[in-house]
């Protein structure tokens, strides 16, 4: 099987195959993680043949009629430079910003893809997705998601004028987080029997997906599972990350703190 290494983020690393990260949740109220984010497309996505955006980029996404919003048109530009460059990116929907769309994507040079999304490198075939849909036990969670999903509801959502949805966002967020903080830990995790789904339905030996914020390998009987690390760096504890997929199948783990 190909190592599995750590790598050293302070040093841009040689062209790689692919680099993925996810949940960043950027917004302009918290610029650093931005800024790193930038850092991070200008030093490290550049050298890549492929990005990976695996979900909650943003911290939400009301509709592409948001596009000229000017923190918007500020990760948009670096990530259409990025693409400008010669590396291909790809976007996977998260739970915060499932409504990114064609506006999207044409102004920022990537394409939108559905999960499970499969890759092959040295060998390994590695499924990716976001994550949220495989945290089956949180029944309430999995039924907004089908609602939100929806494309009859996704089109009346949209509909309404822009002021309106980010109002609306902003209460299911707050919502959200009540939420949460009742929720015993297993339940906000993606579930074995999910997860074992996911390995059978899609071939892959290997599963990168983030959603649950708690970064971590592992390892059943030789199939790998890789969780990235949501950003934030602009409160404590600081923490962020991206996995690399060298050409070779070799995949290794960056750390920003």
């Amino acid at each position: 099987m190909p190592a599995v290494r750590r790598g050293d983020p302070a040093s841009p690393p040689q062209r790689t195959f692919a680099l993925f990260v996810s949940d960043l949740h950027l917004q302009a109220a918290h610029p650093r993680t931005a800024d790193a984010f930038l850092r991070f497309l200008a030093v490290h996505a550049v050298h890549a043949e492929r990005l990976y955006l695996l979900g909650d980029i943003f911290e939400y996404w009301a509709g592409d009629d948001d596009l000229a919003e000017p923190f918007h048109q500020q990760v948009i530009g670096a990530i259409r430079a990025v693409a400008e460059g010669g590396t291909a990116v790809y976007w996977l929907a998260g739970n915060r910003d499932f409504l990114v769309g064609p506006g999207f994507a044409e102004a920022a040079g990537l394409q939108l893809l559905e999960e499970p999304h499969v890759i092959s490198a040295g060998g390994r075939r590695i499924a990716l997705v976001h994550g949220d849909a495989q945290c089956t036990a949180d029944h309430a969670y999995l039924a907004f998601r089908t609602q939100v999903r929806d494309p009859a509801w996704q089109r009346q959502f949209l509909a309404m004028p822009l002021a309106q949805r980010k109002a609306i966002i902003a209460g299911l967020r707050e919502g959200s987080r009540e939420a949460q903080a009742g929720k015993a830990y297993e339940i906000m995790d993606v579930a074995p029997a999910a997860v074992e789904a996911l390995f059978a339905g899609t071939g892959a030996s290997v599963i990168i997906h983030g959603h649950t914020h708690r970064p971590a390998l592992h390892d059943t009987q030789g199939r790998l599972r890789y969780v990235l690390p949501d950003w934030e760096l602009d409160t404590e504890p600081r923490r962020g990350g991206w996995i690399a997929l060298a050409a070779d199948g070799t995949l290794t783990r960056h750390d920003l703190a």
